[in-house]
């Protein structure tokens, strides 16, 4: 599976597209793979446990939910939620 990261993601993986070895039939089982892999992404994806909200992810050029099934020949792109900076002056 190829992944195609955006934003702070690149810090994590040092590209914009990683191979990934999939074993798993759904979008989130992609995610825990990729994190698994690249531990430091987890923080942009992740709030404890659950998938943040904010987070896009794409198979084969089409949004898909986490539910989702993804085969390891699909190309997957993910896009962390952007964080704001402080309003605070």
């Amino acid at each position: 599976m190829d992944v195609t990261v955006y934003g702070p993601l690149r810090s994590a993986t040092g590209e914009k597209t990683v191979g990934l070895e999939f074993t798993g039939a759904t979008v989130s089982d992609a995610l825990a793979e990729f994190t698994a892999a690249y531990p430091r992404a987890t923080p942009y994806l992740y709030d404890g446990d659950e998938v943040r909200a904010s987070v896009r992810v794409s198979v084969n050029g089409e949004r898909a939910p986490l539910e989702a099934p993804v085969s390891n020949d699909a190309e997957l792109t993910l896009m962390p939620a952007v964080q704001g900076g402080s309003t605070d002056g």
